[in-house]
C-alpha cells in the first residue's frame, strides 16, 4: 500500500513539474493570413422557359 501511494505523489509531482516548467520560451509567432476576397454576387440564370435564339451564320461576301 505504501508503495502505491508513493507512486502516486511520485506522478503527481512529476506531472506537475512537467506542466508547469518554462523550458525555454521560444521566440516563434503566428502568422496570420488573408481573408479570401469578397465574393460577387451571384447573376441569375437566363429565362429556361424561352428557347435560346440559334446562331446567326456569318454574313458571306459577294463573289467577284
Amino acid at each position: 500500500m505504501k508503495k502505491l501511494i508513493l507512486a502516486s505523489v511520485s506522478a503527481l509531482a512529476l506531472l506537475g513539474v512537467a506542466a508547469c516548467s518554462e523550458s525555454g520560451t521560444d521566440n516563434t509567432t503566428t502568422q496570420s493570413t488573408n481573408p479570401p476576397p469578397a465574393e460577387q454576387p451571384m447573376q441569375p440564370a437566363p429565362d429556361a422557359s424561352k428557347p435560346a435564339e440559334p446562331a446567326k451564320p456569318a454574313p458571306t461576301a459577294p463573289a467577284q
